[in-house]
């Protein structure tokens, strides 16, 4: 008997038009029956003007009963050619709806969808001037008095802030301030990023000396002015800073380096907020009608409250405001975590001859990153990839075409062949005491990073001298005391001690909210990141999203944007979008807002 095989594009093509044609009748039923009965809908502004996971057949009819009449999406078309994989159909396509042009996603099994990605590309009328839509720059002809670029420039960077209001205030001029601003700048929102750091980059160029980035760079290009293809595969944070400062000028951002901001308070009457800074010892007050945290990916330092700290004669800092390793050759170290910046600072201290202790006080998940180069992000984000057609923008979208529900599903298999490629490695580790984990589910880093649970390290190259000896161990104890010239262990051992250094991490990035505009705020905002897993440090209930970031939430006006340079590139897009919406007076009613129960 000869085995039927059905050709994916058809697949594909058949069911985004029988879903277009079911959509184009309301006939939700219709809809609903293309889907599996444990299925996803993720949508990113397309529909909901949120970003959003519709979790099973119900609550995707929910929300097209909901949203589809004023939705009116159409012209599902489908792009390329789909694949086919172990019974799966991949599939892109571009649709519209009344206000919007977007492109997505699909999977298909047994001719039903599996997981479905809607995304939001393009506001009809609002559109980025770009390509062929480019301005002129130059005005040809004769015009008496006109301005050259540069005069225009500097009247709007004088006037805005001043004479006039931006649409946007950023708060936080890292990265993720940064590409938001520069796609607000391509779609004509007047905006404003307040940064204390007197310079563009700063925030990496004050980073401990031996920082780079452990991503590597195909996974870290900024909007529209990628990396050259020349740099380096992990870059160092003063090529980091430099880029960004370079960035920043090209793309013609109103910058407010050196400018603290003090206050932040939602004018109820008026609709705006009345953000109150500091500049050039100046206080200013700034009136946007939407504010901006882009503050990272969490709060202040979190340095731990140990008795006797107050009478180390011994320098004492969080990993923050470590200057680098030069001061401390023939010193004794301790290093209190054992995260990224623990074990980059351990590696340092020992390379300049200082003898380090790093104290481990919880498990943590270490992903050597030649593994995790080659197993988890090689497929999407490497020179390889680039070559089989997949840049970044691709990758960004396939990696989103993931609901969060089945994320573990897909990386759990990634780690397990790490743990067997990198045995070795294991094994030594924990012979010399090292406490090791790959996440409750054995999910491995991604998710813990998703879930805000600390304790991980890309290892490049400290875990050996772990391993080895090199750097001591002291683990599953904490300092129960800071002594003049010593710390003592929770288990009774005293270290010598000269340089104590604190590895700890940070507290919840609402906390900056909590300081700048009210405690109150900050509760009805509620926690920011994790997903609501269940799991260690990701307390429920379930979510679906990263909690509060980059959609709207409880306080009107306030958004929350962060991430790493992957995230902040990817989902600075859809946020850029929902304020230029908001900006130009279009009617964004948001589906399931983000909910109130959850607390700092």
């Amino acid at each position: 008997m000869t085995e039927v095989t059905v050709d994916p594009t058809q697949a594909a093509t058949t069911w985004l038009a029988d879903f277009g044609a079911a959509l184009a009748k309301g006939d939700i039923d219709a809809a609903v029956a293309l889907f599996e009965t444990d299925s996803y809908w993720r949508d990113l502004v397309s529909f909901t003007w949120n970003i959003r996971t519709q979790e099973g057949a119900e609550a995707i009819r929910a929300m097209l009963k909901a949203r589809l009449a004023d939705v009116a999406p159409s012209n599902f078309a489908i792009e390329g050619e789909a694949t086919e994989a172990d019974g799966i159909v991949d599939a892109w396509f571009t649709f519209e709806t009344r206000l919007a042009r977007g492109r997505g996603h699909l999977r298909l099994r047994d001719g039903k969808a599996w997981t479905l990605l809607t995304t939001m590309t393009q506001l009809k009328g609002h559109e980025e001037k770009t390509g062929s839509e480019r301005i002129k720059g130059a005005e040809h002809g004769q015009q008496p008095g006109r301005k050259t670029w540069l005069e225009k420039r500097k009247e709007e960077a004088e006037s805005l802030g001043y004479t006039t209001q931006p649409e946007v205030v950023i708060i936080g001029g890292g990265q993720g301030g940064i590409v938001l601003g520069a796609r607000l700048r391509r779609l004509g929102v007047p905006t404003i990023i307040v940064e204390r750091n007197a310079k563009p980059g700063d925030s990496w160029r004050k980073r401990y000396k031996s920082l780079c980035l452990h991503d590597p760079v195909w996974y870290d290009h900024l909007p529209y002015l990628p990396f050259p293809d020349d740099w380096p595969v992990f870059s160092p944070k003063d090529k980091i800073g430099d880029w960004l400062e370079m960035y920043t000028k090209v793309m013609e951002l109103n910058y407010w380096g050196g400018t603290t901001a003090k206050k932040a308070r939602f004018d109820e009457a008026k609709k705006e907020w009345e953000v109150t800074v500091e500049r050039d010892g100046k206080e200013v007050v700034l009136r946007p009608k939407q504010l901006v945290f882009a503050l990272g990916v969490s709060g202040y330092p979190n340095v731990p409250k140990i008795e006797g700290a107050e009478n180390f004669k011994g320098d004492q800092h969080h990993s923050s405001a470590h200057p680098g390793p030069e001061a401390y050759k023939g010193k004794k170290c301790v290093v209190l975590g054992s995260n990224n910046s623990a074990h980059d600072i351990c590696a340092a201290l020992w390379e300049n001859g200082a003898d380090v202790t790093m104290i481990q006080r919880s498990s943590t998940h270490i992903a050597p990153s030649d593994s995790l180069m080659e197993l988890a992000l090689g497929g999407l984000y490497s020179e390889q990839a680039v070559k089989n057609g997949i840049d970044h923008h691709k990758a960004d979208l396939i990696f989103a075409s993931v609901p969060y529900k089945i994320m573990a599903g897909f990386q759990i298999p990634v780690y397990d062949e790490m743990k067997k490629r990198d045995a070795d490695l294991y094994s030594r580790l924990e012979k010399a005491g090292f406490m090791l984990d790959f996440g409750d589910d054995g999910s491995g880093l991604f998710m813990k990073y998703l879930r805000r649970g600390s304790g991980y390290y890309i290892d490049v190259g400290a875990s050996e001298l772990v391993a080895n000896g090199s750097i001591k161990l002291k683990s599953g104890v904490n300092i129960a005391r800071v002594n003049e010239h010593s710390v003592t262990l929770t288990d009774g051992t005293e270290l010598p001690c000269d340089l104590l250094v604190y590895a700890t991490g940070y507290g919840s990035m609402n906390g900056w909210l909590a300081d700048l505009v009210s405690p109150e705020v900050a509760d009805k905002v509620g926690k920011c990141w994790g997903l609501g897993s269940d799991t260690t440090k990701d307390p429920g209930p379930w979510e679906g999203e990263l909690r509060n970031m980059w959609k709207p939430t409880q306080v009107e006006n306030l958004w929350i944007h962060g991430g790493n340079l992957h995230q902040s590139r990817h989902y600075s897009q859809f946020l850029a979008l929902q304020l230029k919406a908001r900006m130009e007076g279009i009617a964004t009613p948001v589906y399931e807002r983000a909910a109130t129960y959850h607390r700092r």
